[in-house]
This record gives C-alpha cells, sequence and structure tokens, in this order.
C-alpha cells in the first residue's frame, strides 16, 4: 500500500509544472511582431517565455491581469500580481512601429465597438483597432488613454474613437454633499460642504460652508471627497498625476 502511495505521489510531482520561482511583470511590456509571448510579459520567464497569451492587431492590446496570472502558473511560473493589475496593456516595440505600418499601406485606429450613451463609462471591450483611411487629429494612438473616461455625447458603432468624445469622469455634481478635509503638519481638519460646481477626479470646484456661508476652493479626489489647504495646492501643482481619471 505503502509503495502503491509513493509511486502516485511520484506520478503527480512529475506530471505537475515546477514552478520557476516568482517571476516580475516588465516595467515597460511590448512586444516587437504581434504575438504577446510570456516572455515579452515576464522577466526571469525562462523555459515558459514562448507561451503565446494574445495576439496585436494594433498599436496596443488590453489583457486581462487574472487571465495571465493563471496562464503563467499553468506554465510553471508564479506571478503574485503585487500591485493588484486588473489589466495589462501591452504596446508594439521598434519593430512594429509607425515605418511598418507605412510600409503595410494601411493605418490602424481605434473605433468603437459598441454604442455609447452619453455618460457611459469606457471599458476596454468598448474599443477594437480598425483599418480605415482617414484618421481624425485627435485619435487616441493608445487605448489606455481613454478606458476609463465618460461619453460626452451618444457614441456610435463603428466610429473613430476620438478625444473629443469623452471626458474625465466627474465624482463630484453640482449640489452633492462633499467632505472637504484639510490637513498639514499631522493636523487634519473635515467638514460637510456642498458642490456648487461638478468636478472630475483632479479637478479644482467650489464648495459652500452650510454653516459660514463662505465659499472655498477644493480638489476632488474620491467620489464625495475632496482636500482643500495644502494638499489641494500640491496636488494643483503637480497637475494631480496621482490623481489622474483613466
Amino acid at each position: 500500500m505503502r509503495r502503491a502511495l509513493l509511486v502516485a505521489l511520484c506520478g503527480a510531482l512529475i506530471a505537475a509544472p515546477a514552478l520557476a520561482g516568482t517571476v516580475s511583470l516588465k516595467a515597460d511590456v511590448s512586444d516587437g511582431d504581434g504575438r504577446v509571448t510570456l516572455g515579452d510579459l515576464f522577466d526571469g520567464a525562462g523555459g515558459a517565455a514562448g507561451v503565446l497569451v494574445a495576439t496585436r492587431t494594433g498599436p496596443s492590446v488590453v489583457l486581462d491581469a487574472a487571465a495571465v496570472q493563471g496562464l503563467a502558473r499553468r506554465s510553471g511560473l508564479d506571478w503574485t500580481n503585487p500591485q493588484g493589475l486588473r489589466r495589462i496593456i501591452v504596446r508594439g516595440g521598434a519593430a512594429d512601429g509607425p515605418s511598418a505600418t507605412a510600409q503595410r499601406g494601411n493605418v490602424q485606429v481605434l473605433t468603437w465597438a459598441r454604442s455609447l450613451n452619453a455618460g457611459d463609462i469606457v471599458q476596454p471591450e468598448d474599443m477594437t483597432w480598425t483599418k480605415v483611411s482617414g484618421v481624425p487629429a485627435d485619435a487616441p494612438r493608445d487605448a489606455d488613454a481613454v478606458i476609463g473616461m465618460a461619453a460626452k455625447r451618444p457614441l456610435r458603432e463603428g466610429a473613430v474613437v476620438a478625444q473629443r468624445d469623452v471626458t474625465a469622469q466627474q465624482v463630484i455634481k453640482a449640489g452633492d454633499t462633499v467632505q472637504v478635509t484639510w490637513s498639514d503638519g499631522g493636523i487634519s481638519l473635515s467638514l460637510q460642504a456642498k458642490a456648487l460646481g461638478a468636478a472630475a477626479v483632479g479637478q479644482s470646484f467650489n464648495v459652500q460652508n452650510p454653516v459660514s456661508k463662505k465659499v472655498i476652493e477644493a480638489v476632488a479626489t474620491a467620489p464625495g471627497q475632496a482636500v482643500t489647504g495644502p494638499d489641494a495646492q500640491r496636488l494643483k501643482a503637480a497637475g494631480s498625476p496621482q490623481y489622474a481619471a483613466r
């Protein structure tokens, strides 16, 4: 009986892929031939580097991070996704740059894969790369530039994506009750105020203190949340990159 168990255990160990240790996602994820492999995504992919993950038909492709993590594990790699990414943007490398596109005699642009209503939030699956002859001057070169943005107006399936069609998602609307926080030197004060205008994350807007009726400027940081004082000034001076809506 013991001998049979040992034989079964050895067989299971041989059949299971040996993990090549924890791998890390590359800082600049790209491929040069339209074939996205585990080696394009991870440092130290070893023998699993040639495993195909996806094919890229445009300047970039959006991958589901959970699906990539599962494929990596099945291929013997352990990626813990320490940043908690939900998607991975893979861009074309030098071998598939603008010169290669020109030689093929066509232009790849993003088009709407489905119709959107005004206010809808753009998701990765809402766009697809399509060959067209005319390109708007403000056509985004990367899907990540519009993912997470809100449609300004109804958008028709098949139309070319343009930056003028979308705007940053508003998290504050006029009339909303907003928690405004002031902090400096370890001291933090908060109050409930009324929003006098709308704002996206990182944008300035005015709020009114319901008690004193005083109007102050604040910077939106999340739905129903804003900061004022030194924190607001730092965000404005830095261009608010940490709060940029995607």
